[in-house]
């Protein structure tokens, strides 16, 4: 690293008011660990949606940053997500990645821990003498909230209330993706994961980004039929838009008219899925519940990023957990319909895999691109990495700009509030 190259000291040469990033921000070790206290230890970040919690003792693995979690449900159903760590030598409690169970036990030792995170028992406590108290020795415990059915914790208790920070824009779309149960609870249907050699920033600025799409997923386009390719070229249309939601949040609206999907039951039913509709029909659902499925199985028309790690995109979520400042896990979760049709779920799901499944056409060609980014700092350090795509024309949206479907707009919401969190703000 040259002796110009700005240290995270000097934020306003990180991220500057001309919207320029240097490219530092995706290499220097320790802002990577200055990210991991300041922001992801600081504020709400996404571990679980609801439907992989459904019974009591339900519970899953997940990250918030680099710490791993367990988010679990208790037995009177309540919700918790508690630091995978025995308090006594620091071995997991939990190596399988979802599941139900009554405990959690340290292999170690034999440390048990109840549903809650509270320390239950020890093999021989004795020797910890009398004012051993075990109730200031259970599992570390995060701030947990849900909203939608998507849970986020946090490290931070004096943090804002989580509908707060996700604020009224973001509840709002929140609520119109979860049409895309058809009348049913969303649900998850699966996932898959895979590690990227890129910084975590990367990816951050990737799901609100129309600009790339005709570019990197040229071939995916190249497989739909004629329909269903007009109604993803959303560029040429130029009908959509990209707008900063506040707290570094960001929507990339692709398709106006797929927004909200109950404004939709009036209209035929695509080609595509006139077959899908008939088995549905022969299922015994009523007319108007087959329209309302057959239009939730396309899913709705835009992606929405959440800051710091998790994307809604048409009709899965994407999620992110920094590893390393080169280095990123990505989840992909499909979504379907709790209680909907099988034959509909099928259907999304086949449309998940087709795009977004590990033999896809929008995996490999994502990551590839996120890989030659991180690849590319590695020449001209001085250069600046351009996020100001959009500027000359922005308007004033409901809780922050709102720009033309290729504007980098989304980029900069995340930018300026990574900015405000690592400035102490």
């Amino acid at each position: 690293m040259s002796l110009d190259t700005p240290r995270f000291s000097d934020l306003d040469a990180l991220y500057s008011d001309d919207a320029e990033v240097a490219t530092s921000m995706y290499e220097d070790p320790e802002l990577f660990k200055e990210e991991m206290e300041k922001i992801f230890k600081r504020t709400w970040v996404f571990v679980a949606h609801e439907s992989e919690l459904p019974d009591k003792g339900s519970f899953k693995l997940s990250n918030v940053g680099l710490d791993p979690v367990i988010v679990v449900r208790d037995r009177k159903g309540k919700l918790h997500c508690m630091v995978n760590r025995c308090r006594h030598r620091a071995a997991t409690v939990c190596e399988v990645k979802k599941g139900k169970t009554s405990s959690f036990q340290c292999p170690y030792h034999g440390w048990g821990y109840g549903l809650d995170g509270s320390l239950r028992a020890l093999p021989y406590p004795e020797q910890y003498g009398d004012d051993f108290d075990k109730s200031q020795h259970g599992l570390l415990k995060l701030r947990t909230e849900a909203y939608g059915g998507m849970v986020f914790a946090t490290f931070n208790d004096d943090v804002e209330p989580l509908v707060d920070f996700l604020g009224p824009e973001v509840c709002k779309y929140i609520h119109l993706f979860n049409k895309q149960g058809g009348g049913f609870p969303v649900k998850v249907l699966g996932e898959h994961q895979f590690s990227v050699p890129m910084n975590w920033k990367v990816q951050l600025e990737n799901t609100t980004d129309a600009y790339h799409f005709p570019v990197v997923h040229k071939s995916f386009m190249q497989t739909l039929d004629e329909k269903t390719e007009d109604l993803f070229d959303f560029m040429e249309k130029n009908e959509g838009w990209v707008e900063d939601l506040g707290n570094g949040h960001s929507i990339l609206m692709m398709m106006p008219s797929r927004a909200d999907l109950d404004e939709r039951l009036d209209d035929p039913i695509e080609p595509r899925f006139e077959e899908l509709a008939e088995e549905i029909r022969e299922e015994g659902f009523s007319e108007e519940q087959v329209k309302k499925i057959v239009l939730a199985v396309g899913g709705p028309g835009f992606n929405m990023n959440l800051f710091p790690n998790v994307s809604l995109s048409l009709s899965f979520f994407r999620v992110l957990t920094p590893v390393a400042v080169d280095k990123t896990d990505i989840r992909h979760i499909a979504l379907g319909m709790d209680g909907g049709p099988e034959i509909a779920n099928q259907t999304r799901m086949r449309l998940h895999e087709h795009f977004q499944g590990p033999m896809g056409f929008g995996s490999p060609d994502d990551a590839e691109v996120w890989e030659r980014v991180q690849r590319g700092t590695q020449g001209g350090e001085d250069l600046k990495i351009l996020v100001n795509r959009g500027l000359v024309d922005e308007e004033p949206g409901v809780a922050g700009p709102r720009g033309h479907i290729s504007a980098e707009t989304g980029m900069r919401a995340a930018y300026q509030m990574w900015k405000r969190m690592m400035s102490d703000e």
